[in-house]
């Protein structure tokens, strides 16, 4: 794990970097490989996700960043009460700052929930090169299941083992949840709402969710579909709010041919991930 500094302090994160080589093994000429920058949900951090990132990276044959956002993880710990715009702040303020201290240019953003609208945010409103977004489970608006669902959570945080499989992955866990949860659980969340930036975003968008999700209805990647000019919609069955999770194989495919058809250029006779978008 490393530390790059940001803001209000330290940011953890995980580079993982995909080496090509010839059929003997030697070392082949350098070309430019896509990054993936992953963005994790409102409990998340980078170990949540586990061995996702290095199965993101054999799959797509790209470089993968993983990090965990402020107050999560080992990350800096957050002293000030969460803003209810705080997905706006990581998407236009933090998340530049993080991609310019690693010299990351024109990431393939890879957000879950919380994540999936920090990608959008940030894709609709930055004004920075993005090649592509996808997007697992993402909010655009506040749904009366994702509230009910996360007041149920508030009740298994305080009364079952929720708190501390939890704290396995953070230095400050009551922190994390009680940052998340009172956010959304407060009034003036609810008239929370991305859909503005949705028309504004030019590059392609995969948008994943599960026909199960607990937390948003599939209303919330039809809008995307409605909204944006370049989308790819994909349900999935037998799946809730952690695709990831539930139906890996299945999410680790959709990317890949997304990717493939998107991303890749002829390096040496052989399909390689491009920088970008052909054509662009």
């Amino acid at each position: 794990m490393a530390f790059v500094t940001i803001g209000p302090g330290r940011i953890e994160y995980e580079r993982i970097e995909y080496e090509r080589t010839d059929a003997v093994g030697a070392e082949a000429p350098r070309f430019a490989i896509p990054t993936f920058v992953m963005l994790h949900e409102g409990l998340g951090s980078v170990s949540m996700w586990r061995d996702f990132p290095a199965q993101l990276a054999s799959a797509t044959r790209t470089n993968v960043v993983v990090y965990s956002r402020h107050g999560y993880g080992r990350s800096a710990p957050v002293s000030e009460p969460r803003s209810v715009r705080y997905m706006h702040d990581e998407a236009l303020f933090v998340l530049p700052q993080f991609l310019d201290a690693l010299g990351i240019e024109n990431p393939i953003l890879f957000g879950h929930s919380d994540g999936g609208s920090i990608a959008l945010i940030h894709a609709g409103g930055s004004g920075r090169r993005v090649a592509g977004v996808v997007a697992l489970a993402p909010h655009v608006f506040v749904e009366d299941v994702s509230v009910a669902s996360i007041a149920a959570a508030k009740i298994a945080f305080e009364t079952t083992s929720l708190r501390e499989r939890l704290e396995r992955y953070h230095d400050d866990v009551d922190g994390v949840f009680r940052g998340w949860n009172d956010v959304w659980l407060h009034p003036e969340f609810r008239a929370w709402n991305i859909e503005e930036y949705l028309p504004r975003i030019t590059c392609p968008i995969l948008a994943i969710q599960g026909a199960d999700d607990e937390y948003g209805s599939l209303e919330q990647i039809r809008r995307i579909g409605h909204a944006t000019p370049d989308v790819e919609l994909v349900s999935l069955a037998n799946c809730r709010h952690s695709p990831h999770r539930d139906q890996p194989a299945k999410v680790l495919e959709s990317v890949a041919r997304w990717a493939t058809r998107r991303f890749t250029a002829r390096v040496g006779g052989e399909s390689m991930p491009a920088a970008a978008p052909v054509g662009e």
